[in-house]
């Protein structure tokens, strides 16, 4: 049934007419010239959505196809999905394979000529960190967690939509210029409480490798039971060398994710306690995407803020 599903969703990217609302020119400029209607945008992760929201101010209306809790590495498109898509005048997602599943698609539409931003594109190659050693091509996509590199996507961002809607680039430049600074403010609130940690206390244990652009920025050690993928399985020898070494640095908590299941982080607790060490699940981290209204973590500020807090809280 799934491959069935997955067939339709496929066939129908190939066979949907474009029906984006606003016409371009061949240059790919946006037509705005008739009337006021904002770019219809649609962006993959919560993370990507805040942000373009955030550049695009009331020129653009942001359509999300993941929500808070949501992992993209194992997200599949829904047919639902595909006609949103097929909307769009513009596509805005990660890279760097975080959204693994929607590859092909994405491809067929920008054959199509619906442009995409790809955020990653617009950080340097020598930011990404490396999976698997120097010598690997694998790039860990997790590139929100650095704030530097979360400002240069913006930047990317800005940039785009200036090109592909030149009229209104003079806001999207103040936009930027505003969130920009609002992230510099971002960053040093995080260096802040960091301070509040001592430097052997310093270590990030978390349910899979999400936070490693985290650790190089505010120096700290990340430790993932799983890797950067959440679609590999962490296995006991895997729960067990991390329980050696949480005994050995005498780490005394750990982080479950609201995107992640809790079950290997708990196996690993016991692993640990059976060793006569104390640890603990010192609450949630948000990782591949925001939290909710409710939990005041529903922008990509507050969700950096709430995990900071709840890592400084635990550490100190």
């Amino acid at each position: 049934m799934k491959k069935i599903l997955g067939l339709i969703i496929f066939c129908g990217v190939l066979i949907l007419p474009a029906c984006s609302n606003i016409n371009r020119t061949d240059s790919g400029v946006f037509d705005t010239s008739d009337k006021e209607e904002p770019i219809n945008i649609v962006a993959t992760t919560t993370m990507i959505t805040d942000l373009v929201n955030n550049i695009g101010g009331d020129h653009v209306q942001v359509t999300g196809l993941m929500g808070p809790g949501v992992d993209p590495h194992t997200y599949k498109p829904s047919a639902s999905d595909v006609y949103t898509l097929d909307e769009a005048d513009m596509i805005v997602y990660n890279g760097l394979h975080l959204e693994a599943q929607f590859i092909e698609m994405f491809e067929q539409f920008s054959k199509r000529g619906v442009p995409s931003t790809v955020i990653a594109e617009g950080i340097p190659e020598n930011q990404y960190l490396k999976v698997g050693g120097e010598d690997s091509s694998e790039f860990d996509p997790h590139i929100w967690f650095s704030v530097n590199n979360w400002i240069d996507a913006s930047r990317y961002v800005a940039n785009q939509l200036k090109l592909h809607d030149p009229k209104h680039a003079a806001d999207y430049e103040e936009n930027v210029q505003t969130y920009i600074a609002q992230l510099a403010s971002l960053s040093e609130y995080i260096k802040d409480r960091i301070e509040e940690v001592p430097e052997e206390s310093r270590y990030l244990v978390t349910a899979h490798d999400a936070f490693q652009y985290f650790g190089r920025e505010f120096n700290f050690e990340v430790v993932g039971l799983q890797g950067v993928n959440t679609q590999t399985e962490a296995g006991t020898g895997d729960i067990s060398g991390l329980a050696e070494f949480i005994a050995e640095q005498k780490i005394g908590a750990v982080f479950v994710e609201s995107s992640v299941s809790s079950r290997n982080i708990e196996a690993l607790i016991e692993a640990v306690n059976s060793r006569g060490q104390k640890l603990e699940n010192a609450g949630e981290l948000y990782s591949d995407a925001l939290g909710d209204r409710e939990q005041d973590a529903d922008t990509y500020i507050k969700m950096y803020k709430a995990n900071i807090d709840t890592i400084v809280n635990a550490l100190k």
